[in-house]
């Protein structure tokens, strides 16, 4: 009996704390939290390695430049003045634990490229822009955010947030990584530099 209780008792406190995360919104910061931990593992790591072309007319599909953004600061974009550079395009949401998970190696490896030769569009799908501003003001990150309020073409939509996109400089779609992923190593670093 005195072990049920006790057992009652922990349920309860385990339940009341998941409870207050979930009421305060501090559950996807917590979740965020422990899934970078588990980035620090490598397992979640983009696969840059060459792949080997199945055959000579082979090629990777041709990105798709038509979408027109706008920034946290009401600046509009469009993707087209972009061509000529890697993009390195993820989609997220403020919502996403997996999403605020990776943001802080993409903010580590955006302040080490050069601007001139790779762009970021940090894409919120979030129904309410100004969650995803608040998050970046708060967070601090370098880098811009965007939204799309024409949609996203096709060629971008996703099952799955974050998914990131890189786009080389000849404007071909070369890398699609569904899922979070720790970008922010030297090796992904020279995979940008690659496709320059």
């Amino acid at each position: 009996m005195k072990n049920m209780k006790k057992s009652i008792i922990e349920y309860g406190v385990i339940l009341s704390v998941f409870g207050i995360l979930y009421l305060t919104g501090l559950h996807t910061e917590v979740l965020g939290f422990v899934q970078r931990g588990v980035l620090v593992t490598g397992l979640l790591n983009p696969d840059v390695t060459e792949q080997e072309k199945p055959s000579d007319n082979f090629s990777n599909p041709k990105a798709d430049f038509s979408m027109q953004l706008i920034n946290s600061k009401g600046e509009k974009l469009d993707m087209k003045s972009l061509k000529g550079k890697v993009i390195f395009l993820n989609i997220w949401a403020s919502w996403c634990p997996p999403c605020l998970a990776e943001m802080p190696g993409i903010n580590k490896l955006y302040q080490s490229v050069d601007k001139n030769k790779v762009a970021f569009i940090m894409l919120s799908v979030d129904d309410d822009f100004s969650k995803a501003i608040k998050l970046h003001r708060k967070k601090e990150f370098d880098f811009e955010i965007f939204q799309a309020p024409g949609g996203i073409p096709r060629l971008y939509h996703t099952q799955s947030i974050p998914t990131t996109y890189i786009i080389d400089a000849k404007g071909d779609l070369v890398l699609t990584h569904s899922g979070m992923g720790d970008f922010n190593t030297e090796e992904f670093r020279s995979y940008l530099k690659s496709l320059q």
